[in-house]
């Protein structure tokens, strides 16, 4: 039942609804048909067909004078494409292109535009083109009865619905749109090797696409640029028809410069060149001091990057320009076609190419008939041909006799009017023996074609063979080596921030009021540094800007500060406070720095402590996390970060003046905890642990009790090795109650 309606007026009426929908269905059904998605069968959309054949039509083939491009647009607009003239003039520029068509099937003549700027081509009024070599695949068996002729928008003309495609251009050349709904991104691949595929599936129509991309590695841009994408994901693209690949510029280098010798497809050198040095300018790569573009006719890509030295790692560096920059760009692949049924689907690498593979055994089968039928046209002529010069005497008699000599032909000799016809435009030179004999041989050759032609018809077998050899004669003619390698490349990684910072010595300064700020290098006297009033040293610690500063508060948090980002030792530095999160009453107890593979000593005062890795000890939360498992009344003693385990050893001090010592590695590694007993400690509380430090070799163990202190050295140790977990010996007369512990190189009173 109908949803319109017809009033007194004979005016239709129908629900908006109903109207709008079918307006929609319409339009997108024209979208996708006639504007957005390429045919499987010759791999263009509508407007690059009706261009390349109304350049056919205009006879402007590869060997033609190049006609003005306003002239070829003009007659694509007026006979077969009513739209714009911009846009098919931008889509015939697209196909002039070799930087955008792997296989270009315009021959431009004039300013077509550049890999720089794609769309900087001149206006179609000052080019001229004509049609390349590479397009004669796709008309060269246009007027052979194996393309569908459809009317054109005003009927006047006809135009192909399909052209018959010797290749499959559909991969080949690839292509984009955008349609309602729906889209399709085919990126370009080669010759040879698509061909190759094709042929494995005439004798294999089971093999797998795993077996295919034994010929198809991957796509083939236009470009050198390298392919990344591991097999594996192209497989999986290639299979489901969707999926994507990643290109990456190809560079070598000289000296100090890194020389960038191609770029992926369509990428343009100035778009990289102002994205290197936006980063630059904003001091994201210290490591580049100058930018060169060198690109000519000899080297069409030429970009130089200049390092500030020769030790700046270069694969460090691409690799950040890969992650940052057009240096390395990701393709889509969606296999989105107009099938044969005329129904848009997206299709695998295998089903794609069976399906052209129907459609080529079709082209070449209505190829095959039409040339039987003009074979057999030709061949019935022939027959009347010959009975006149069999009979040549009593033909030239009945035409010099005969009012009628053409019905009379044909009652005579049983002839058709078509043979009847071709015997009385025969002229007199043509009446030869020679021309009779000639005839014969025609007819004799004509039907030997003929008997093989209905063979190969009757043949499925005979009919691959042909397709097979005609596809080889056109890789062997049009056929390139691949230009995108596919190689193995690392993921792009950019700079992090501390890579970018640089590695300079720094010295970390913590107050015992929490406020903290940064030295530069190694030789600062951390005691002899201006503190607020009330404030005063508390700990330091030792390493380059590109590391982080590990803090430990008084309940066993660790909280991570990057260290470049630390206020100058210049002033009174700032509150950790404002930067983290500590829990409420919680101080901070103490500072580590080091390599992430370093360990740190962390104990309680309660006489307990492990091992832990640095890097395990950070945190990207503000509020910290848990690493040391404090007791209740209890406090965290100050870390100590090491670089080795085995050839160092521990020194633990109470607060009562005991003094243990043991090989560090007796101590266990761990990630948090409580860690085991370092020192026996009394059960009353009357004493805790005061320090817990590592000793070098080299290093000089200093002891503070009031205003006296202690030097020792790790020969002086002797008396008060032990094992771990231990009471301790007393320290001498005087240091029963220590007030700290440090390790240093330097003597109290400033001597080494």
């Amino acid at each position: 039942m109908s949803d319109s309606t017809t009033d007194r007026d004979g005016i239709e009426e129908i629900p908006l609804r109903v109207y709008t929908e079918k307006a929609y269905l319409d339009y997108a059904m024209y979208v996708i048909h006639d504007r957005a998605l390429p045919h499987v069968g010759d791999g263009l959309k509508p407007v690059q067909r009706r261009i390349v054949y109304a350049m056919s039509e205009l006879s402007l083939n590869a060997t033609a004078k190049p006609m003005k491009s306003a002239r070829t647009i003009g007659d694509v607009l007026g006979k077969f494409h009513p739209h714009g003239d911009s846009a098919c003039y931008e889509a015939m520029v697209l196909m002039a292109q070799n930087f955008s068509f792997r296989y270009p099937l315009v021959d431009g003549q004039g300013n077509w535009g550049a890999p720089d700027d794609p769309k900087s081509f001149a206006a179609m009024r000052y080019t001229e083109a004509r049609l390349s070599a590479f397009a004669d695949l796709l008309l060269s068996e246009l007027g052979q009865g194996t393309a569908d002729m459809s009317p054109n928008f005003d009927g006047t003309l006809t135009e192909p619905a399909v052209l018959p495609a010797r290749v499959p251009t559909v991969l080949l050349n690839g292509g984009t749109g955008i349609a309602v709904g729906m889209a399709t991104d085919i990126p370009p691949h080669n010759l040879r090797e698509v061909v190759s595929a094709c042929i494995r599936l005439l004798s294999e129509p089971k093999a797998t696409t795993k077996a295919l991309m034994e010929h198809v590695q991957c796509p083939d841009f236009p470009t050198e640029a390298e392919i990344i994408t591991p097999q594996d994901e192209i497989l999986k693209a290639y299979e489901a028809g969707r999926g994507s690949v990643r290109a990456r510029a190809v560079y070598q280098v000289e000296g100090d410069d890194i020389i960038v010798t191609a770029l992926p497809h369509q990428v343009s050198p100035a778009r990289v060149l102002e994205q290197i040095a936006g980063q630059m300018q904003a001091r994201k790569i210290p490591t580049v001091v100058d930018l060169r573009d060198e690109s000519d006719h000899e080297n069409p890509t030429r970009l130089v990057i200049v390092r500030r030295s020769n030790r700046v790692n270069v694969e460090r560096l691409m690799s950040h320009l890969y992650a940052t920059t057009d240096l390395e760009r990701s393709y889509r692949m969606n296999f989105n076609v107009i099938a044969l049924d005329g129904r848009p689907r997206v299709m695998g690498l295998r089903e794609l190419l069976l399906e052209w593979l129907d459609f080529r055994k079709e082209t070449v089968r209505r190829r095959l008939r039409y040339r039987l039928e003009r074979i057999d046209q030709r061949l019935h002529l022939l027959e009347g041909l010959l009975v006149a010069y069999v009979n040549l005497d009593e033909v030239i008699r009945i035409v010099r006799t005969e009012d009628h000599p053409r019905q009379f032909l044909m009652k005579k000799f049983k002839l058709s009017d078509v043979q009847a016809s071709a015997i009385l435009d025969l002229r007199l030179r043509q009446l030869a023996r020679l021309e009779q004999d000639r005839l014969e041989q025609e007819r004799e050759a004509l039907g030997a074609e003929k008997s093989d032609i209905e063979r190969t018809l009757k043949s499925s077998r005979r009919l691959r063979t042909m397709i097979e050899k005609e596809l080889t004669g056109d890789a062997e003619t049009f056929g390139d080596e691949r230009r995108s390698v596919l190689t193995e490349g690392a993921e792009a990684r950019a700079y992090t921030e501390e890579e970018l910072v640089g590695s300079e010595p720094v010295t970390i300064v913590l107050s015992q009021k929490g406020w903290v700020r940064a030295a530069k290098g190694h030789d600062v006297e951390s005691r002899e540094l201006g503190f607020r009033s009330g404030d005063g040293y508390l700990a330091s610690a030792r390493g380059r800007t590109n590391q982080v500063a590990i803090f430990l508060d008084s309940t066993g948090r660790a909280y991570t500060v990057a260290a470049h980002t630390l206020p100058s030792a210049r002033g009174q530095g700032e509150p950790l406070s404002g930067r983290l999160n500590p829990p409420s009453g919680a101080e901070f107890a103490g500072i580590v720095m080091g390599a992430p593979d370093s360990h740190v000593v962390l104990a309680s005062s309660a006489g307990y402590g492990f091992l832990a890795r640095l890097e395990g000890l950070v945190s990207k939360n503000r509020a910290g996390k848990t690493v040391l498992t404090v007791p209740a009344g209890f406090t965290v003693v100050a870390p100590h970060s090491i670089e080795t385990v085995s050839q160092d050893l521990l020194v633990a001090v109470t607060s009562a003046g005991r003094m243990l010592v043991f090989a560090l590695e007796e101590l266990p590694k761990l990630s948090r905890g409580k860690g085991n007993k370092i020192v026996q400690l009394p059960k009353d509380g009357s004493e805790h642990l005061l320090a817990a430090m590592p000793l070098a070799q080299a290093d000089l163990l200093v002891i503070h009790a009031g205003q006296r202190y202690l030097k020792l050295r790790i020969g002086d140790l002797d008396n008060y090795r032990g094992e771990r977990g231990r009471r301790g010996r007393k320290l001498p007369r005087g240091f029963q109650r220590v007030d700290r512990v440090e390790v240093t190189d330097r003597d109290p009173n400033g001597s080494s």
